[in-house]
């Protein structure tokens, strides 16, 4: 089974759907930026189609809309080749979303401020909240180095 981790933004809001027998499912499409800008400025995207399921897919549908960031952890990472609208065949890549996290990076929707990321679910189901810079503890301050001398003796080489 072949894994792999994306960061890349929704390129449409995501619908949630129920199969025949009343499991959720939402689908996102995850535009992923790669390698380096073109003459045109922008970077090449891949996109991956990836389903959520389950609870995560009922708790998290409402804040996958376009443009938000996510970095996804997907198993059963496979390409699926189709037939475009003008009869060409191109390919995608698809997978099952295990493990989601929402970045920050975005549209702002309110004016400038950017909004705190709702929430983090893994395939236990369990929540994580990120913090804001504003509920973050100050970091411990360290007196001043004085150089090698604060230096710990375990070093475990010569």
């Amino acid at each position: 089974m072949l894994h792999a981790i994306a960061h890349g933004r929704i390129g449409r809001d995501t619908e949630l759907r129920s199969t025949s027998d009343g499991t959720p499912v939402a689908e996102l499409a995850i535009a992923c930026d790669y390698g380096r800008k073109g003459q045109d400025g922008k970077k090449p995207v891949q996109w991956l189609r990836a389903s959520l399921w389950g609870k995560q897919a009922e708790a998290l549908a409402q804040y996958l809309t376009k443009g938000k960031g996510v970095v996804v952890i997907v198993s059963d990472l496979h390409v699926r080749e189709f037939k475009k609208q003008d009869g060409s065949t191109s390919s995608a890549l698809e997978g099952r979303v295990d493990s989601i996290e929402f970045t920050g990076a975005g549209p702002r929707e309110d004016g400038g401020q950017q909004q705190p990321a709702p929430a983090r679910q893994s395939s236990g189901g369990t929540q994580h909240r990120q913090q804001g810079a504003a509920t973050r503890p100050a970091p411990a301050q360290r007196p001043a180095s004085s150089g090698f001398d604060d230096m710990d003796d375990d070093i475990p080489f010569n």
